[in-house]
């Protein structure tokens, strides 16, 4: 009996640049979870470069759940991020509803800082909340909630009440976990907060402020989500794991003073995670 978790990780692939599958496979596999890359699209380095070279593989996408199907194949989860097209939401919704019992997590990567990224039409981000709606788990930055909500992006930091509203606006759209990360709140501090439908719980991890930003930190914060939920962690000490993950990786990365283009260097960082610490940072919201 094969005793490892095993995750669809629906996702893009870039050259040059950490993020997407060159984040989500070595970290998930360093958390004793195996990765079964389904690309969403093959990019020479991610979008923040001025220039790059894109592949679009949506017609993968659907050939490659025809073949697990007909392999008998099954996953303990359904994890998608950067999609390609509006044509590609439909996929991934396919890919949940043919493994519906597989812990279903979407990444709605549409954009950060307020801005949505180059590849992202108004028509996908539209489509996106299409979805969030069928998904178990979403993991929005604070950018991409308010795309979500229909919102404006915050102009300051947000009030309990307010960020604690929006998780919940978030979940009465489908998904009974919703974690958004990197949150200013109006305490001073950043913090990456979650809500637990089915228990009314709220949660919120503090993190440490480092002034400049890194592609790909994201990616590297909802794999170690995903990753610990999998294994049996709480939500809270799920996103304890992750927030502590994640900001291990940027400080090291920012000692370093290297190009923020190239993303965090999370890879001296792995150890940590196969170390499985107990974490107490989290605090209810």
């Amino acid at each position: 009996m094969n005793t490892i978790k095993k995750v669809a990780a629906i996702h893009d692939i870039s050259g040059v640049g950490r993020c997407s599958l060159s984040v989500i496979i070595p970290t998930l596999s360093a958390m004793g979870i195996q990765v079964c890359p389904v690309p969403t699209a093959a990019l020479s380095t991610h979008t923040a470069y001025v220039d790059f070279v894109m592949s679009d593989l949506t017609e993968f996408i659907p050939s490659a759940l025809s073949h697990y199907k007909k392999l008998e194949t099954e996953f303990d989860c359904i994890y998608s991020g950067f999609l390609a097209s509006d044509e590609q939401i439909d996929h991934c919704r396919e890919f949940f509803y043919e493994y519906n019992s597989a812990l279903k997590v979407c990444d709605p990567v549409m954009g950060d800082n307020g801005k949505t990224y180059r590849t992202f039409s108004k028509e996908l981000c539209a489509r996106m909340i299409d979805l969030a709606e069928v998904s178990d788990i979403i993991t929005p930055n604070l950018t991409e909630a308010a795309i979500l909500l229909g919102d404006d992006y915050p102009s300051m930091s947000m009030t309990t009440a307010q960020i604690k509203s929006w998780l919940v606006r978030l979940s009465e759209k489908g998904p009974g976990i919703v974690v958004i990360s990197t949150a200013p709140l109006a305490d001073g501090n950043v913090y990456n907060v979650g809500y637990d439908k089915n228990n009314n719980a709220f949660w919120k991890i503090p993190c440490d402020y480092v002034p400049r930003r890194y592609p790909g930190t994201g990616d590297l914060f909802s794999s170690v989500l995903v990753g610990g939920i999998l294994k049996g962690d709480s939500l809270p000490i799920a996103i304890d794991r992750a927030t502590s993950f994640a900001e291990l990786a940027i400080k090291t990365t920012y000692s370093y003073q290297t190009d923020p283009r190239e993303g965090v260097m999370f890879e001296p960082c792995l150890k940590w995670l196969t170390d499985y610490q107990v974490l107490r940072n989290f605090e209810s919201l």
